[in-house]
């Protein structure tokens, strides 16, 4: 695998800093540039040796760049790559983090059209509550799944590339088509922190919120914990993925309206038969995920 002369991070956070910090470890790359809107963040970023460089120019940035990578939130690539689509070299490639892949397809198709064979749409699958270069770490990505969603152009030699930089990273590299990967994660990770959300706002309407918060304790903290996750990042993944999103929802829904009559019926089997099914598949799941 040849080595990065130049990695460019369209977005210097915990998922970019995380991806130069794991392809610097592994001399996999020369020097890279970091892009953000925050001088402070990529100040930091500088300090810790995340990236070399710092701009806050995306298009200038990539004008000699080996690879770029949009780790900015979703709602912000359509101007990152309008921005960049007339300096970027040719033999440059590029790729993103965004948790949802058919706007983002749409995205390359329409600001990149005579740069898709370069383009190799990608998802990281190590997500944190945490945000910032001063939450990049190096290991994040070490047995880890990353998707890719090669668009039809994109040439193999662009998709056998970026496979070997996420597996020097440490991570397990899969591919799928963009549209079964946004239902497979709307189900997985984001109608879960919609849900998350959801309950703390309940809580939050209480009269005696303040109480109740003073005696959660372990279950509370663990349901709860992805609820601090980046308002902006999963404001724009709920809008970009609202198809498979709001299908997900209704079926959650439909899930709590069914427990509600158990509960007011006070249909005990019913309701056994819900917690079990539940329980064992989690216990199940458990247990695969470990081994």
């Amino acid at each position: 695998m040849r080595k990065l002369k130049k990695l460019v991070l369209l977005g210097t956070g915990l998922i970019g800093g995380s991806f130069s910090l794991a392809l610097k470890r592994a001399r996999c790359v020369e020097h890279v540039v970091g892009v953000g809107r925050n001088p402070d963040n990529l100040s930091r970023a500088l300090e810790l040796k995340v990236i070399d460089e710092a701009s806050q120019d995306a298009a200038s940035a990539v004008t000699d760049a080996d690879l770029v990578l949009l780790s900015a939130p979703v709602g912000q690539m359509a101007v990152l790559l309008q921005q960049i689509a007339p300096q970027l070299p040719a033999h440059c490639i590029v790729s993103d983090a965004g948790s949802t892949k058919q706007d983002v397809c749409t995205l390359y198709q329409k600001y990149l059209p005579h740069h898709l064979s370069r383009c190799v749409p990608g998802h990281p699958i190590a997500g944190s509550e945490l945000s910032g270069a001063a939450a990049a770490q190096y290991g994040l990505y070490e047995g880890r799944r990353v998707v890719l969603t090669p668009l039809a152009e994109s040439a193999a030699e662009s998709v056998e590339f970026l496979r070997a930089l996420w597996q020097a990273c440490g991570a397990q590299v899969f591919e799928m088509s963009a549209a079964e990967h946004d239902g497979v994660f709307s189900a997985v990770s984001h109608v879960p922190h919609l849900l998350a959300f959801s309950y703390m706002n309940a809580v939050l309407d209480r009269h005696n919120a303040g109480l109740c918060f003073d005696f959660a304790a372990t279950g509370f903290r663990d349901f709860t914990r992805i609820a601090a996750s980046h308002p902006e990042m999963w404001r724009d993944i709920t809008l970009a993925n609202k198809d498979a999103i709001l299908l997900d929802l209704k079926a959650n829904a439909a899930q709590l309206l069914a427990l509600i009559d158990c509960i007011e019926n006070h249909d005990a089997s019913g309701l056994n038969e819900r917690i079990v099914r539940a329980s064992t598949a989690r216990s199940q799941w458990g247990r695969q995920s470990r081994s």
